[in-house]
């Protein structure tokens, strides 16, 4: 199985990135890839065989889909796992350094896009969740 990996750096304190990572009214703010799309709606239960639902839909409604999964493991301020709906594994690191946080998803990539889209959609998220944890 091919992974990709994607990384951000924060300037805020693990705290506050953990924080806006996990909770639903900071996830449906943060959670598109580009300006077009947006989560309307977001339940995360952030615990071993606990299940997240992200509703991720475009703007105009023509397209949608469920992100959703299981948890797998999760380490306060330091590490989630977690299997999508479909089998494929998800690992997100958070190491903090000062006052800023480094963000490290590294994931299963899926078949039916190239690994370069799937690299730039996954990254894309990551740079709005950085921008929204930022401003």
């Amino acid at each position: 199985m091919t992974t990709i990996t994607v990384q951000t750096q924060i300037k805020a304190p693990i705290e506050k990135v953990w924080k806006f990572y996990t909770i639903p009214e900071h996830i449906t703010q943060w959670n598109n890839a580009s300006d077009d799309w947006h989560t309307p709606h977001a339940t995360n239960d952030l615990k071993v065989g606990g299940r997240f639902l992200w509703r991720m839909e475009s703007k105009d409604g023509k397209m949608g889909f469920d992100f959703n999964g299981v948890y797998s493991e999760v380490k306060y301020h330091e590490l989630i796992k977690y299997e999508i709906e479909g089998g494929r594994k998800v690992e997100i690191k958070f190491s903090s350094k000062n006052s800023e946080t480094d963000v490290e998803i590294t994931f299963e990539a899926e078949t039916e896009n190239s690994i370069e889209l799937q690299r730039t959609g996954w990254q894309a998220i990551l740079n709005n969740f950085k921008k929204y944890v930022e401003k």
